[in-house]
Parts: C-alpha cells; sequence; structure tokens
C-alpha cells in the first residue's frame, strides 16, 4: 500500500474514537433520568452494593488501554502523551472487531529534570492503574517496558477482580501458538517433537515460549541479543533465566542448525539464508519483527527453492500475518460477557486453537474480495485467520467464555443465548466498519 505521511496524519486529525450515547437524551424527562435528580437513585444503588457497577454503569463493557509510553511500538520510551495515538487504535480496535469499548488511560509520569520519560516506575504504574480502575472491566496493559510489564500484570491480576491483560505479553504469544498449532497439523508433526528456536527474550518472546510449553512444547532454545541463553550466564533476568536451555550452542545461527521452528520477535536482517538453509525439512519461520522481519519471505523462498515451508510475517501485506488483533478484541469480548476475575493460561490457549480452528474452515466470498490476491485455504500460507473474518467473532469469545467457566474464572456461568447475543454485536460492528 501507498500510503504518505501526509494521509496518516490526516486521518489521525482530530483523534481516532469518541464517545456514543447508550440512551436517549429527547427533553426533560430524559434529561431527569440521566441526570438531577435521577441519578442519585443509580448512585444509592452502587453505594448499597458496588458490584452493581457492572449493571448500571458502563464498567460491564468498557476497557482501560494503560501505558506510561516506556514501549512504544519499535520506537522505545517516548512517554504517555506520544502513545496517545497507538492507545486511541487500540481502542478502534476493541471496538470495530469485538463491540468492547475502550479508552486510553495513559499515565504520565515526568521527572524532576521535567522528562516525561525513562525507566517504567512500577509503583506509580500499579498504584495509579488500581485507582483507576473502579470504572473498568478490564484493564488492556499497552507498551509498557520489559521487564517491569510482568511484574506490574502480576501484581494487578493479584489485586484487582477484573482480567489485566498485557498485550504485548500475551497477544503475539496467541496468535503464535495458534500458528504453529496448524503447522504441526500441515507439516504433520507433533507439538512435544519440535525443535523451536525464538529470537528475542523480551515481553513477547517470554510469553512466547510460555504458551508454547504449556501447549506441549518441550525443546525451545532462547535467544537474546548476546546469544543463546544458556544457564551459565550471569547477565540473564530471573525472567529469561527460567527459559535457559542446556545447548552447545551459543549463537543464533548454530541455535538454529536442524530446528523445526524458528519463531522471531527481535530485530530485522538477523537471521541469513544459511540460517534458514540448516533448518530441518519443511521447517517454519515465523520472522515477526516490525516492520522489517528478521529475513524476508523472498528470501526464505530463495534459499529453500521449491522445499516446503511455512512463512509468517507481523506484516499486513505478506500471507499468515501475525497480527494481535485476532486476540485481545476477543479474549476481552468473552471475558466480559463471563464477568471472568482474569484472564488465565487456559482462556488464552482456548483462543489459540479456537483460531486455529477457524482458518481451517473455508473463507466465505467476503472475505475472499477482501483479499482478492491470496487464495484462503488451509495450508502453508493460510495458517491463521484474516483480521476482517467476522466469524472471529463467532468463534473466539465463546471458547474464552467457556474455558473462564471451566477454569472457575467466571462468575456467569450460563452461556445460553450467547451465540444469538454475539451475532448481534457482530452485526452492530458490521454496520459500523
Amino acid at each position: 500500500m501507498n500510503i504518505s505521511r501526509e494521509d496518516i496524519l490526516s486521518y489521525h486529525l482530530g483523534g481516532k474514537i469518541g464517545t456514543l450515547l447508550t440512551k436517549p437524551l429527547r427533553g426533560p424527562r430524559d434529561l431527569s433520568l440521566a441526570y438531577t435528580p435521577g441519578v442519585a437513585i443509580a448512585v444509592e444503588a452502587l453505594r448499597d452494593n458496588p458490584a452493581d457497577a457492572f449493571t448500571y454503569t458502563a464498567r460491564q463493557n468498557l476497557v482501560a488501554v494503560v501505558s506510561d509510553g516506556t514501549a512504544i511500538l519499535g520506537l522505545g520510551d517516548l512517554g504517555a502523551t506520544a502513545s496517545i495515538p497507538v492507545m486511541e487504535g487500540k481502542a478502534v480496535l476493541f471496538k470495530a472487531f469485538a463491540d468492547v469499548d475502550a479508552w486510553p488511560a495513559p499515565l504520565e509520569f515526568c521527572r524532576m529534570n521535567g522528562q516525561c520519560s525513562g525507566k517504567t516506575d512500577v509503583e506509580r504504574v500499579i498504584e495509579a492503574t488500581a485507582r483507576l480502575s473502579c470504572m473498568y472491566g478490564g484493564i488492556n496493559l499497552e507498551d509498557i517496558a520489559a521487564p517491569a510489564c510482568f511484574e506490574i500484570e502480576r501484581r494487578l491480576d493479584e489485586m484487582l477482580d477484573i482480567p489485566v491483560f498485557h498485550d504485548d505479553q500475551w497477544g503475539t504469544a496467541v496468535i503464535t501458538l495458534a500458528g504453529v498449532i496448524n503447522y504441526c497439523e500441515i507439516a504433520g508433526r507433533k507439538m512435544a517433537d519440535l525443535r523451536i528456536v525464538i529470537s528475542g527474550a523480551g515481553a513477547a518472546g517470554i510469553r512466547i515460549a510460555d504458551m508454547l510449553k504449556d501447549a506441549g512444547a518441550a525443546a525451545i532454545t532462547m535467544c537474546d541479543s548476546k546469544g543463546v541463553i544458556t544457564p551459565d550466564r550471569t547477565d540473564i533476568n530471573d525472567m529469561k533465566r527460567r527459559h535457559a536451555a542446556r545447548t552447545a550452542a551459543k549463537t543464533l545461527g548454530e541455535a538454529m542448525a536442524g530446528a523445526n521452528v524458528f519463531i522471531g520477535v527481535s530485530a530485522a536482517g538477523c537471521v541469513t539464508p544459511d540460517c534458514v538453509r540448516s533448518m530441518a525439512a519443511f521447517p517454519a519461520i515465523f520472522a515477526m519483527a516490525n516492520p522489517t522481519p528478521e529475513i524476508l519471505p523472498e528470501q526464505v523462498a530463495s534459499a529453500l527453492r521449491g522445499k516446503p515451508y511455512v512463512m509468517a510475517t507481523g506484516r499486513s501485506d505478506y500471507p499468515n500475518q501475525i497480527n494481535n488483533v485476532l486476540g485481545f478484541p476477543y479474549l476481552f469480548r468473552g471475558a466480559l460477557d463471563v464477568r471472568a476475575k482474569t484472564i488465565n493460561i487456559e482462556m488464552k490457549k482456548a483462543a489459540a486453537q479456537a483460531l486455529a480452528n477457524l482458518a481451517r474452515k473455508p473463507a466465505d466470498d467476503r472475505l475472499k474480495a477482501l483479499y482478492p490476491d491470496e487464495t484462503l485455504e488451509f495450508g502453508p500460507d493460510y495458517i491463521v485467520p484474516k483480521p476482517f473474518d467476522r466469524r472471529l467473532m463467532a468463534e473466539v469469545p465463546p471458547a474464552v467464555a467457556q474455558a473462564a467457566i471451566d477454569t472457575s474464572a467466571a462468575r456467569r456461568t450460563d452461556i445460553s443465548g450467547y451465540a444469538e447475543q454475539l451475532e448481534k454485536r457482530m452485526a452492530a460492528g458490521a454496520a459500523r466498519v
């Protein structure tokens, strides 16, 4: 796509989100219901039973998108104000794809020197997020630097009785797991038998390893900028140490020799054609660095010269885009609809399996029309669904909701009629987009 800087800034003029009234305000009676004197009755109801905020306010369908701006996209630590376009964009995707109302909650902590960037202040982020949580049914943490993001998510999840989900950790992990599940299906391999190499040991890399291991993967070698993470290294944090592997390999290239799967969430161009050629037969290469992947699909095709393989990137201009938008809107949709207290690992795995299952179903004519240059048939070039597949709403939230019920994370356990409820939301969404 040929999009200029001017096109992008023009699109962002005035922001990308606003408010939508869910009740009419047509005259004096409506005014008395919406505000004084009628609103006092709702206030008293919440005073007597604070849980009624999920009944008499927007809380039941509202998510806060929280960031301190310390890890914005691939741009780094630019402060909370600079993060707002991303947070607005997240809110757009929540609403457009899953009918979840979301609102940016950037947290600006300026230092003594007047700079509004710098190392994440864990305690202040936790305190501020906890204080504003009474308005929201869920918290989506975004663009918070590692390793602070791990502690922030863990502690908020323990403190609050609503879902807390750091998308930079888990979003890519959920979609990656779906892709690897389908790679196993196509290649005729079992998850437990795969040799997997992960390049990148930040938030995404760590959680990808966690999810793959929970799904049955047994042989994962993780690399950071200094090479293979092994138990004898003294320069790694506790999160990395959990995935340290005993191996003679020291470099990424050495680790990739004989591997079945490469997963990159690291740096552009760090994988060479020789690395790909050294992998086992019928490999999977998930090169997801943005905007330039660890190795370009054209380089992989040239290196393997007609041999079978699976290729995925984080980009929309190649097949098999590993895109977080396939995950977070629908994870929260399912979690909110059963009043879940958390989004646990079983709910995340359920989302990944639902995504994998959907990719195996024939695409409808509408979806084919949106992607006229691609063959949307399950196989090496189609292992995960497309973001504009409307069936995502019908497939993923019910799987997440059921997993929440099965693991006692849900307050609502009766989901009869849920399919019809989602259909109505899908229809409303189609009218908006």
